[in-house]
């Protein structure tokens, strides 16, 4: 059971996770951030911290390369390094070019850095991030962000496995405000 997530005044950033991969949390990411751009015309960030496969570039069409591995690694700029998308209120920092282990990259004062200074630029920012089960990313980035919302597959996703990953982000810290849950249409159609 969620206990009911409290969320600090002016929360702007969440991250997006899943207990394993082919959840569909990238795809949630996404439609996330387009929503908020469109819909509450928020200033909106989405940022690709999914080091080790990430796809949000892919879905907006933009080049990987020029995003947070080169901020965090090499010192870009990080103002520069946002990349416009066809939506008006919706930027995206693409994951860049993996140069070094993900986890040392994500582990280091700078990835909480970036979140913080993103905030001055725009309303709202939503991180793509690894799955729980298989690395300990989100685990790593939790405690940086405002909430964290983990993304379940209806009918794929074991129970045990999904219950697994919540608890271990409680013992992480972070703030999980809540789930989402992916393929329930087509779950009830099939088994309801």
């Amino acid at each position: 059971m969620l206990n009911s997530p409290v969320l600090p005044e002016n929360s702007k950033s969440f991250l997006i996770t899943s207990s394993t991969t082919g959840e569909g949390k990238s795809t949630i990411a996404s439609y996330l951030a387009i929503t908020a751009s469109i819909y509450k015309t928020k200033k909106t960030l989405l940022v690709d911290a999914d080091l080790r496969r990430p796809v949000q570039h892919k879905l907006f069409g933009l080049r990987q390369e020029g995003g947070l591995t080169e901020v965090i690694v090499n010192g870009a700029k990080l103002e520069d390094s946002f990349k416009r998308t066809q939506l008006d209120n919706l930027q995206l920092l693409t994951s860049g070019k993996q140069q070094v282990s993900p986890t040392e990259i994500l582990d280091s004062l700078k990835m909480y850095e970036v979140i913080d200074a993103a905030k001055f630029y725009f309303d709202l920012i939503i991180v793509d991030c690894a799955p729980v089960i298989p690395v300990s990313d989100p685990l790593i980035l939790g405690g940086g962000v405002d909430g964290l919302l983990m993304v379940i597959k209806a009918g794929a996703t074991p129970r045990d496995v999904s219950k697994r990953a919540c608890d271990l982000v409680r013992q992480s810290g972070a703030n999980l405000i809540g789930i989402a849950m992916n393929n329930v249409k087509h779950y009830c159609e099939t088994y309801c």
